[in-house]
């Protein structure tokens, strides 16, 4: 149930969020409706989010694998359902994701962990990562876990629901 509700797509400020797809239409969604609804802040957030998506030095799948992961410890059906079709299209495998949901022990899962616990990396964990990611890759992984935690708790707080036809599959939390 959404606390608060998109704006519709014909009031949208698109120039706030167009930062996001510069020089494209923005197609609808609830979570452009809801940032529609605080222009400041949309555009504020999406430039820097813009990059996390575009400009990141991450891999994709490294940082499709990370957002899973996050938005499945934060039990966020919309950040889910968005990068799962986002994950498939960066190469991220059915086995892959089954592996995201269970916790299993990979770099990218501890990392998501220890940041979403304790806001640090381990030694052991921090070694690992930085055995395949240079310094701007760490940087940026770190960046892109904390900002998908946030939207993942903006999401839920004010319920953002999927798109009308949006599937939300794998995402059987057993609740």
């Amino acid at each position: 149930m959404s606390r608060i509700s998109p704006l519709p797509y014909d009031e949208w400020d698109t120039e706030a969020l167009s930062v996001i797809l510069p020089g494209r239409k923005l197609p609808p969604s609830n979570v452009l409706g809801l940032l529609a609804r605080h222009p400041e802040l949309a555009k504020a957030f999406l430039a820097f989010n813009a990059h996390l998506l575009g400009t990141t030095t991450l891999p994709a799948r490294t940082r499709e694998l990370a957002i899973l992961r996050m938005a499945w410890r934060r039990r966020c059906r919309y950040e889910w359902a968005q990068h799962v079709r986002i994950a498939r299209r960066a190469g991220v495998t059915d086995e892959e994701i089954t592996q995201i949901r269970a916790g299993a022990a990979t770099p990218i899962n501890q990392a998501v962990a220890e940041l979403d616990e304790d806001s640090c990396l381990s030694d052991e964990t921090y070694k690992a990562l930085a055995a395949e990611l240079d310094d701007r890759q760490l940087m940026d992984l770190v960046f892109t876990i904390g900002t998908y935690g946030l939207l993942a708790m903006a999401f839920n707080t004010f319920g953002v629901e999927l798109e009308p036809g949006r599937s939300d599959e794998n995402f059987d939390i057993g609740n």
